[in-house]
């Protein structure tokens, strides 16, 4: 069933414009990855913030109302231009261990920051401020781990 599903979606026109282009697919992936790198450089700042690492002179809070227009206006665009990509060869990459790695990663780092969201940030202007607590502390640790996984799996689904 997924697999007629996955053909179905290589046979679209915009899947078969980009398969059989010769610019379009390293265009996609080069608009792919700058977004990646933005979404992992934003997060990153706020998970060492988060761990303590770094700009420890700024709330976490403040951190996080000027990093997040950028976080997900460039998720946005990974994922658009991923699932592009995703298109142009959908049963391949379907089939491949690292995609499917990638996927599972990029669904917990959502997890994560859904916790760290509701469990963590929500408990005031206090849990937020210059201290970190151990809970915003594991949180970011993890989200740092898993977005370093993400884009190994990432740059690993090129090579297979």
């Amino acid at each position: 069933m997924i697999t007629q599903w996955l053909e179905r979606l290589e046979a679209t026109r915009i899947a078969t414009a980009i398969s059989e282009s010769t610019w379009a697919f390293p265009t996609i992936e080069t608009v792919h990855v700058l977004a990646i790198t933005l979404v992992v450089g934003s997060i990153t700042m706020v998970d060492l913030r988060l761990l303590g690492v770094s700009l420890r002179d700024r709330a976490i809070a403040e951190l996080l109302e000027e990093v997040l227009p950028w976080t997900w206006t460039s998720f946005t665009v990974a994922v658009v231009s991923g699932s592009l990509l995703f298109a142009s060869a959908a049963t391949h990459y379907w089939g491949t261990a690292p995609f499917r790695a990638k996927m599972l990663l990029l669904g917990l780092a959502g997890a994560n920051m859904l916790i760290f969201h509701f469990l963590v940030q929500r408990r005031g202007p206090g849990a937020m401020g210059a201290e970190t607590g151990r809970a915003a502390k594991l949180s970011g640790g993890i989200s740092l781990c898993l977005w370093i996984g993400i884009v190994g799996c990432g740059r690993w689904i090129g090579f297979v």
